[in-house]
């Protein structure tokens, strides 16, 4: 049989933003050398800012970022990515090179010519700008040719690096894009897209020297915010957090028969500070945790689903979340700490539903409990709970209004100090250079796809295409119905199936950047408040990564289960179901932006114990199972129940609640009839042998 491939394999096959080569040791060193530097770079400007301002940081970031692109992605199709073979990791030791950087010796999958020669490029036309940088943008409005014959080369190695790091399909939506900008002039007056027309000068001129383009806000993002979170993660990792994690997961929930679901779903809500990536945090959790879930009984589609759900649930939960809540942030105008609020509840909603159906699970299929090394939670954490510290810090020191960037890296230098407790894992010289290293090279391709989103918001910004967008999707919806709920709600289901679809061809931040500036202006038309919009989109792009079919992360589960990947999206979507849900309910009604946190204690109280309760009739209804196993209809009341329950209105509260109520009572009602029917039989059959006993012959 053919070895089963390693964790890295599988996050390089499945992971949308992480295909990078195998280097040799002499050219890994020398871009691990140069990834190092960069977030010395971007560690530095946090507190000694630059004089010429963030637009020239940015343009620094790009001029080194970009060569390594095309050093450490391949230029074939990501399939590609496990044809070489690579190197079993072993562990966190010395010898474990994360950043993919062989120390065997042997060659490794090395850029061509072609490809330094693009990396050389890329450096000189990064670099232009810097040269007379005062004078670059002075030039804005007169750009000379050598700044247009750049910036054409420049747009050239953005779309081919966004290729190589995330496929086709986003480069294509630019390639789109560009197109529309430039014949967007042609169309009919009268068609709501068309626009004045920009010529090639102009283009090129917005995306390079513009204040959006390649240096705009989600590049800014990715250089002040991304990079910063991702080197805290990788800090956790190497110090021994991850493993930490999942250890104090599993003895915290061992013995019952619902405790390797627990163990899996907490332990992917821990890991995911540590990854930031869904499918990574499956793939990296199930490697470890699928061998409980099999001794308990799990199919291996079960299984995955689970992981899947977990892992995605990573990214949608404080304190860290994904890449986009640091464009929300910055689109709001808020800071983290409120972005952080908008998510608190909604996630409490989430893991309550995974829980729910994991309880399902295990007393429909009689789960044996499963009996591990016996180790306490409590001994862990009085050991190693020293690694809670800096998750803390991070979200105390934003509360007292220090920016995300500062907060991070602070929280970064307790965890260093704090890794010195565990002597296997300090942070010596060697591995926190490999840190430096790690943290850019790891975030590289969200780079890549932040400077090629640029362009898309370039355009859209330029030709008025969002607002254009957004009216044709609120008269889409308008011609289904004149009534105003029917309108948004309509427009919030038009807007979710627009948001999955595009999240399942690029990665999470780009669908999330495409559709805050495509689809969000639709919904906040029709009276849904800019966090609400924001907050539907970034879920939906999130749950992209469970989405059939593709589901990468559920599809990477299933890999690591020896599942049917068809079955396991079917699985990841039961558990995850909620989070489906919940997003209209943030946009329907008033009273769901007390979800988002907003508005008294007493109103996020009841909204929160209401949307709980929305949340059991969910999982009573995908699960078959309330006090025993149900009916169809008593499912199918449950599901009613919860749809009018989620609207979180009064005539529908009401009706909601009596609806659980009924198929509550007609399921204990039907379940004590069975049960005496039950005893008659036991009775009946238990006189059989008194009769033929007390029978004369």
């Amino acid at each position: 049989m053919p070895p089963q491939p390693t964790v890295e394999e599988l996050v390089a096959e499945y992971e949308q933003e992480r295909p990078m080569r195998r280097l040799s040791p002499m050219v890994g060193a020398g871009v691990s050398a140069l990834s190092a530097a960069l977030s010395v770079f971007a560690l530095s400007t946090v507190f000694f800012p630059l004089e010429e301002g963030s637009q020239y940081s940015v343009t620094v970031f790009l001029a080194v970022a970009l060569p390594l692109c095309f050093l450490t992605h391949r230029a074939g199709l990501r399939t590609a990515a496990l044809r070489l073979p690579l190197r079993r990791s072993t562990g966190a030791g010395p010898g474990d090179r994360r950043d993919g950087i062989g120390v065997d010796g042997s060659r490794g999958d090395d850029p061509g010519i072609v490809d330094w020669v693009l990396a050389a490029v890329a450096m000189v036309v990064c670099g232009y700008p810097l040269l007379d940088f005062d004078g670059f943008l002075e030039r804005r409005q007169l750009p000379t040719v050598l700044d247009t014959l750049v910036a054409l080369i420049l747009l050239l190695l953005v779309l081919e690096a966004c290729r190589r790091t995330t496929g086709w399909v986003l480069p294509a939506f630019c390639a789109g894009f560009l197109l529309y900008a430039y014949y967007g002039g042609l169309l009919p007056y009268e068609w709501s897209l068309a626009h004045g027309g920009l010529d090639v000068d102009a283009i090129l001129a917005n995306l390079f020297m513009g204040a959006d383009g390649f240096y705009g806000m989600p590049l800014k993002v990715a250089a002040g915010y991304i990079v910063l979170f991702t080197l805290y993660g990788t800090v956790l990792e190497l110090s021994g957090a991850g493993r930490f994690f999942i250890d104090v997961s599993f003895a915290a929930f061992r013995g019952s028969r619902s405790a390797p679901g627990r163990t899996v779903t907490a332990a992917g809500l821990l890991m995911g500070t540590v990854s930031g990536s869904g499918t990574a945090t499956a793939v990296s959790l199930g490697s470890v945790a699928w061998p409980l879930l099999r001794r308990a009984g799990y199919s291996p589609e079960k299984g995955a689903g689970v992981l899947a759900a977990a892992g995605i649930g990573a990214i949608l939960s404080p304190p860290t979340l994904g890449a986009a809540a640091f464009v929300i942030a910055e689109y709001l105008r808020a800071s983290y700490v409120t972005v952080l609020i908008y998510a608190t509840v909604p996630t409490l909603l989430y893991y309550l539903g995974i829980l729910l159906a994991i309880e399902i699970d295990a007393r429909k299929s009689l789960n044996d409990p499963v009996e591990g090394e016996r180790r306490s939670p409590w001994r862990l954490l009085a050991r190693f709970g020293y690694h809670f510290l800096s998750l803390f810090l991070i979200v105390g020191f934003m509360a007292a209004d220090l920016p995300p960037f500062k907060a991070v890296v602070y929280a970064t230098a307790v965890q260093f100090a704090l890794s010195f407790l565990d002597p296997a894992h300090r942070m010596t010289p060697r591995r926190l250079y490999q840190a430096l290293a790690q943290g850019v090279r790891s975030v590289l391709p969200v780079i890549a796809t932040c400077a090629a989103a640029g362009i898309i918001v370039a355009v859209v910004a330029e030709t008025g295409l969002g607002l254009n967008l957004a009216s044709i999707i609120v008269e889409a919806a308008g011609a289904l119905g004149d009534d105003p709920v029917v309108k948004l709600t309509l427009t919030a289901l038009f807007a979710a199936v627009s948001v999955s679809i595009l999240g399942l061809a690029v990665p999470v931040t780009a669908s999330f950047i495409i559709s805050a500036v495509i689809i969000a202006p639709a919904m906040t038309s029709l009276g849904v408040t800019a966090p609400e919009a924001y907050m539907f989109i970034f879920y939906y792009a999130v749950l992209s990564e469970v989405t059939p079919p593709t589901a990468l992360a559920a599809a990477a589960s299933a890999a690591v289960t020896g599942g049917s990947p068809i079955r396991t999206m079917n699985e990841t979507w039961k558990y995850s179901l909620p989070a489906f849900l919940i997003p209209f309910a943030f946009v329907l009604t008033d009273n769901g932006a007390h979800l988002l946190g907003q508005g008294s204690f007493g109103d996020i109280a009841w909204v929160t114990c209401v949307s709980a309760l929305a949340v059991a009739a969910l999982a009573a209804a995908t699960g078959g199972w309330m006090l025993g196993p149900s009916t169809p209809v008593e499912r199918g009341l449950c599901a009613v129940a919860a749809l009018l329950l989620l609207y979180l209105e009064p005539v529908s509260l009401i009706a909601g609640s009596a609806l659980s109520a009924i198929a509550l009572a007609i399921h204990v009602v039907r379940r004590r009839l069975a049960a005496r029917r039950r005893c008659a039989a036991e009775a009946a059959i238990a006189e059989v042998p008194l009769m033929k006993g007390s029978s004369t012959p």
